[in-house]
């Protein structure tokens, strides 16, 4: 089981991706939402310069926001810094377009997405569809090191439905899932390999196809309570960013909220409630995996704390781990709140990495 880290992309906190390759974290996924953190490619660029180890990407890059070419040179360009280390994630845009009011991509076309920048990633020619109009583009001029497609850039998908998760199986190198759960795995196996059957791809878990799952970690004292203040601050920020996400899914798609949020759901619309309409897509997502708004401190209740993170002792969170890595889950990223960051992947690194990394 490899344990990497997600952050949010911070033009300054590069100290953070450094302290991480030291401790032994494989991968830094780098996130991506231009109305809510520093550019990632910029904050890659730096990252690159300062590591040799640790494996740097987006996570996730957005569809939505930055058409195929642009992300293709954009990753292509960090791998030029980072040769052999960099990986490329990608989604749909469930925050990044949501903060702007807007939608996530549509499922067909995030797959025309993908169609064309699966080649593009290899630095070969594609067909890129604009303003009406479909042509054949490719880099040309990758030489001199304005980027590198000689060392391979896997493509890792973001799903969290059969048809995303479909799209990873049918055009990726692997999967970007939500919260860990060893009781998931099965079924979200089943969808990836529908969509590489389609494709007529032959995937095996773990050998050609790499899963991880996005959460966050905390390893608890003796005898303390998965709702302490402590706790709280370590994955408070997590497990919101799951709420606004209920939230979103349940304003723009009638979607019924998850049994675990019941206890707070009333309250927690009510709040928003008050909120002006015309910027109500800002507020929802205000604090995004970074820290938690003082008004929705009351919403951590131990439910919704571990229904988004992984929360125990350490030989509980090892234990969990290892059954992950049974199911066929390569690796878990961990994404703590802000200001606790640092706190987090030293404890992690100290009592739960070493038993758990290959």
């Amino acid at each position: 089981m490899d344990l990497g880290i997600c952050m949010a992309s911070h033009v300054g906190d590069i100290d953070y991706v450094l302290r991480a390759e030291e401790l032994g974290f494989s991968h830094a996924w780098l996130a991506d939402s231009q109305m809510l953190w520093s550019d990632c490619y910029a904050t890659l660029a730096l990252a690159a310069t300062r590591t040799s180890r640790i494996k740097l990407g987006t996570g996730v890059a957005v569809s939505g926001t930055r058409p195929a070419p642009v992300n293709a040179a954009g990753i292509a360009t960090i791998n030029a810094l980072a040769p052999g280390r960099t990986f490329f994630g990608l989604g749909s845009g469930n925050t990044a377009r949501r903060v702007m009011g807007l939608p996530p991509q549509r499922i067909r076309d995030f797959e025309i997405y993908l169609q064309t920048i699966a080649p593009l990633l290899r630095g070969e020619e594609a067909e890129f569809e604009a303003e009406g109009v479909s042509r054949p583009i490719r880099h040309i001029m990758p030489d001199k090191g304005f980027v590198n497609f000689e060392d391979p850039i896997p493509l890792y998908i973001s799903g969290f439905g059969p048809k995303s998760l479909a799209l990873a199986g049918k055009y990726g190198d692997g999967a970007v899932i939500g919260a860990a759960r060893d009781s998931s795995m099965g079924s979200m196996w089943h969808m990836v390999q529908a969509g590489a059957r389609e494709a007529a791809r032959d995937l095996s878990p773990g050998e050609n196809f790499y899963t991880t799952a996005l959460t966050t970690m905390v390893v608890l004292e003796d005898g303390e309570a998965v709702d302490s203040e402590r706790v709280k601050g370590q994955c408070g920020a997590m497990a919101m960013a799951a709420v606004h996400y209920a939230y979103d899914q349940h304003r723009n798609f009638g979607h019924q909220p998850p049994n675990h949020l019941s206890g707070i759901w009333e309250d927690y619309t009510a709040l928003l409630s008050t909120v002006p309409e015309e910027r109500l897509h800002q507020r929802i997502h205000a604090g995004h995996n970074c820290w938690v708004l003082p008004e929705e401190e009351r919403f951590l209740t131990p439910e919704v704390l571990t229904a988004s993170s992984m929360i125990g002792t350490a030989d509980d969170l090892i234990e969990r781990l290892q059954a992950l890595a049974a199911e066929g889950l390569n690796q878990v990223m961990i994404l703590p709140n802000f200001d606790t960051r640092f706190e987090v992947i030293e404890q992690v690194g100290r009592e739960v990495l070493p038993y758990v990394s290959k």
